[in-house]
């Protein structure tokens, strides 16, 4: 009789198991991305989805498939966290049985945000269960103190044996779950050390049974790794519903939260919170934050729109272009892709005839924010020109469009929200390509111009 294998290999990407270690994975082509762990036993029947329909259940009895006709087609009733930033990141809300993973830096505010979702959640009447495995219950008490006064059923644990959580949480039926955090779980049938690669994608397995089984709402903290994921196995991203992402830096107040995956609404959407002594605070106008302290009449600021998700947002891009002293030019980007930056530049100098191949050139996102949309192209382009002309921009011009190889500026998708978004914030003058304009109704109380060119977006902002 052969030897049951004790070990196996799998991909840290897409959880790809093997019988031996493979340099390559022949399922997403990453390469040493396998690592060793133990092999996962057999697990007795009923440890399933099915297998843990009850009451709050949305699935349909063990073996028994469904007509799609037979299913419900009614909406799910989403639950308001009570922080209006956070509910636009989730696409309305929180919907019942949802598996939420939210990431960030230690420190960023992720403990923080849910326990003030917790209080606001439990003042409505929802049971709530928070449930810590790195802190304990006073240091709990604590912060919750600056927070202010806490009501309803809002129940607190400290435990780190999952075993032993998904019992209480059966027992006590939460509507909503906090878990801080998924390194910290394990299982004693998983013979690893707590915050393994095992332990993790095993750990998120059971709460994903417990969160759709039961029709529990379940928030899983996760650490992240020094190249900004979340630490353990990248299935684990695959396996929940929503992942959440915390950005900003310890040392600045304001934070930005990104939905990057939402199976109940639309991704890439950003709440923008500030960090103050009492937790976190919403900042409902992002595009107020984003142009505070704005210069005036400084060369190399310039004034465009994103579209993060369904929401516009006006942001200021810096450049700063001047003669080199070495044999190499450096060229630094700070909130958007550094190659494309290059990119334009190479345009610049091709299509317009301007010598950057003899500058230093440095180009900054103000905010703090990390774009990577097309639309930031011509600000970028129109930047680069002030600085290296040392000309400002006219007052109260916005520019956004898609620059290509050509020198083209093409059409961008949702420029009607962008021009709305801008004459909200005061702005007179729209710069955009020219085949947006022509599918646009006339906006009032600003002034567009179509351009079709880099060379003609120059002459109209700056020889006029």
């Amino acid at each position: 009789m052969a030897k049951a294998r004790t070990t196996v290999f799998f991909c840290k990407e897409c959880g790809y198991e093997s019988a031996k270690w493979m340099g390559q994975c022949p399922s997403c082509h990453t390469w040493n991305t396998f690592v060793e762990a133990p092999a996962p036993k057999k697990e007795q029947a009923g440890h399933g989805i099915s297998s843990m329909t009850g009451a709050g259940s949305v699935f349909a009895p063990e073996g028994k498939p469904c007509l799609l006709s037979e299913i419900s087609g009614e909406t799910e009733e989403r639950v308001g966290t009570g922080l209006g930033e956070l509910d636009r990141v989730l696409g309305g809300g929180i919907v019942p049985g949802s598996l939420i993973l939210v990431g960030g830096d230690p420190g960023i505010g992720k403990s923080t945000l849910l326990l003030q979702v917790c209080r606001n959640l439990a003042a409505k009447g929802k049971n709530v269960l928070y449930i810590s495995g790195e802190e304990s219950l006073r240091q709990i008490k604590l912060r919750a103190g600056r927070m202010g006064e806490f009501q309803g059923n809002l129940k607190f644990l400290c435990e780190t044996n999952l075993d032993v959580i998904v019992r209480t949480a059966q027992a006590e039926n939460p509507d909503v779950m906090v878990i801080d955090s998924i390194q910290t779980m394990y299982r004693e049938e998983v013979s690893s050390a707590p915050g393994s690669v095992s332990q993790v994608r095993e750990s998120t397995s059971v709460l994903l049974n417990l969160a759709k089984g039961n029709g529990i709402s379940v928030f899983i903290v996760g650490h992240v790794t020094k190249e900004g994921v979340v630490a353990g196995p990248r299935v684990l991203e695959h396996m929940v519903d929503t992942v959440l992402y915390f950005e900003g830096e310890r040392s600045v107040s304001y934070r930005i939260l990104r939905g990057v995956k939402n199976r109940f609404g639309s991704t890439n959407e950003i709440g923008v919170f500030e960090m103050e002594a009492e937790g976190l605070r919403q900042v409902l106008n992002a595009s107020e934050y984003m142009l505070e302290g704005r210069p005036e009449d400084a060369s190399g600021s310039v004034v465009t729109c994103s579209m993060e998700g369904t929401r516009p947002v006006l942001l200021e891009i810096q450049a700063l272009v001047c003669r080199t002293n070495f044999g190499m030019p450096r060229r630094t980007a700070a909130g958007t892709d550094y190659n494309r930056v290059n990119l334009l530049m190479a345009v610049l100098e091709k299509r317009v005839g301007l010598k950057l191949s003899e500058c230093d050139a440095y180009v900054n996102i103000a905010g703090g924010i990390r774009i990577s949309e097309p639309a930031l192209d011509l600000g970028i382009v129109m930047a680069l020109v002030s600085s290296y002309q040392d000309r400002a921009l006219p007052e109260k011009t916005i520019v956004f469009g898609e620059v290509g190889l050509s020198g083209e500026v093409r059409a961008v998708t949702m420029a009607e929200q962008r021009v709305a978004e801008a004459v909200k914030m005061g702005f007179e003058c729209c710069i955009l390509p020219r085949v947006c304009l022509s599918k646009m109704k006339q906006v009032k109380g600003i002034r567009l111009m179509g351009i079709s060119n880099v060379g003609e977006a120059i002459r109209a902002v700056f020889f006029q």
